[in-house]
């Protein structure tokens, strides 16, 4: 039976809603036979509403179904029953499996589904759309309209819309499938553009004025989506600068101020992390009920542990080795690794994983190829506070002005009555805590793991040269300009080469320009 026939009927019968009993006949001819007889079997019993179909579709597709004497019937285990009534019988010693190629697998499923469209639950429904869609042609457009008229779910309806031209595309008449290529056209979504790609390509398409609307339609869709895919390059490009920024900023402090080549950098932004893993854990054992706040203690616990740890290591180590920076090169690095193996042990060498409060789940969907996380917009928020934070504590307050003077010129501060040592714990110690508010921020959007600062440690350093020593506008500017570039070249040459093609960049420009984009202002730069 053609396919505008199929439609035919079922349209003619759509409306019927009385009650249909299986027969014999029926079972028999949807399980056996030609693929194509099969089908429009099943295609008419679909429209019949019949109440024993779906436990016999669903023997169906688990193979559950013999077939002998012209009867279906439904095998258990050791038990039988024949498929139309349901009653238990005696299986012919000539009984016979059927066998489902992928065609009548993907029908069998669309058959299902359309039972399933008008269902009150919005996730069987849309379960039901995505199988009725691998299954879409000119003979389901009566079921697809019938749920289209009830559906009041937007999303479901546009997913529906896409089903509905998906199924046009097939139809025997011209006109039918232009009107699918502008429904594509108008919904300019990147399964539109592939549906109409898939339909152009390999001849699938013959007649010479559909295959036109198809690829005007198609142009028309790649010029619309390009403007998406420019503003999602701009996007991860901030994204990943927000990154950039977080994990450098307590380097231009600590390497601007006291010239400490710290290695362990990357090892504090991971004990922030794994400060935000502990307090997540804290909050579902004692207090799931705030699970979703726990990012609220989490940010001051990650900058507290951070810091401590700096204050150590500060005191412990780095204030003796000032004016050697070799050996606290290589001081740094020791430390690195002792806190790397200090994790392993209380954690485990397996990464964690930190979970995203419910409010940071999800996205904001701008375009049709344009989703924006939550969790990376709020890491650009979170970004764009800590900068604020530490500009006005170094513009505004005493230790900033005492940060700045010891930065300008050392041994004149020390002169005039700063506490040039007391001076260097706390800005070590305040570097150190904006490195854990960046692990913090890290768990958000990856797994937590003893490895994780070493992925950020040379771009941190290539920031903080880049904007210029001890210049937090510098560092602004490098870490955005650095992100941008970076998923640009990515777009056009991999991660791999984009990551040498930056270091390459990096280097030349601080051949070019050795003070960085902001040259640090004092007697001591002058001198």
């Amino acid at each position: 039976m053609t396919r505008w026939l199929s439609a035919a009927l079922m349209a003619a019968l759509l409306g019927c809603q009385s009650a249909h009993a299986l027969t014999p006949d029926e079972a028999y001819a949807v399980a056996a036979g030609d693929n194509d007889a099969r089908i429009a079997a099943l295609q008419l019993l679909v429209v019949k509403n019949d109440p024993g179909l779906p436990a016999f579709l669903e023997a169906l597709a688990a193979d559950s179904v013999k077939v002998a004497g012209n009867r279906a019937y439904i095998v258990e285990g050791d038990t039988a029953r024949e498929a139309a009534s349901g009653q238990p019988a005696k299986l012919p010693d000539d009984a016979e499996d059927v066998v489902n190629n992928n065609r009548m697998s993907s029908e069998i499923e669309a058959a299902l589904a359309a039972g399933k469209l008008s269902s009150t639950d919005p996730a069987e429904r849309a379960s039901a759309i995505e199988a009725l869609s691998n299954a879409a042609d000119e003979s389901k457009l009566a079921v697809i309209d019938k749920a289209l008229a009830s559906e009041q779910d937007a999303r479901l309806k546009a997913q529906l819309e896409m089903v509905r031209a998906k199924a046009l595309l097939t139809a025997t008449d011209a006109a039918r499938r232009i009107e699918a290529a502008r429904a594509l056209g108008e919904r300019a979504s990147p399964e539109a553009r592939a549906l109409l790609m898939e339909r152009l390509a390999d001849g699938g398409e013959t007649d010479a004025a559909v295959r036109g609307a198809l690829q005007a339609e198609l142009d028309a869709i790649n010029r619309k989506l390009a403007w998406g895919e420019y503003a999602g390059v701009l996007f991860t490009g901030v994204s990943l600068g927000s990154i950039l920024l977080l994990a450098a900023l307590g380097l231009a402090i600590t390497y601007g101020l006291m010239g400490v080549i710290n290695m362990a950098h990357g090892e504090l932004m991971m004990i922030g992390a794994y400060a935000t893993f502990v307090i997540q854990n804290l909050f579902r054992q004692h207090l799931p009920q705030f699970f979703d706040w726990y990012i609220l203690l989490a940010v001051p616990a990650s900058f507290l542990a951070a810091a401590a740890v700096g204050a150590v290591l500060e005191r412990g180590v780095f204030r003796f080795l000032y004016g050697r920076p070799l050996e606290t090169l290589l001081a740094s690095w020791g430390i690195s690794l002792i806190l790397m193996q200090a994790v392993r042990s209380v954690f485990g060498a397996q990464n964690v994983q930190v979970e995203n409060p419910n409010w940071m789940s999800g996205g904001f969907e701008v375009l049709s190829n344009l989703t924006l996380p939550y969790n990376r917009l709020a890491i650009i928020a979170f970004a764009g506070l800590v900068l604020l934070g530490i500009t006005l504590l170094i513009a505004k307050t005493r230790l900033g002005l005492f940060v700045r003077s010891v930065t300008q010129n050392r041994p004149m501060a020390s002169c005039v009555g700063v506490n040039t040592a007391k001076v260097d714990t706390m800005a070590f110690s305040l570097g150190a805590g904006i490195a854990g508010l960046a692990g913090c921020a890290l768990s958000q959007i990856g797994n937590v793991g003893p490895d994780l600062g070493q992925n950020y440690i040379v771009d941190s350093f290539m920031v903080v040269v880049t904007g210029g020593v001890g210049q937090l506008a510098g560092t602004v500017y490098a870490a955005m300009g650095l992100g941008m570039v970076n998923k640009l070249l990515e777009g056009w040459s991999g991660a791999v080469l984009a990551k040498i093609m930056v270091l390459v960049i990096v280097v030349i420009f601080i051949q070019k320009r050795p003070q960085g984009l902001f040259a640090m202002k004092g007697r001591s730069a002058e001198a």
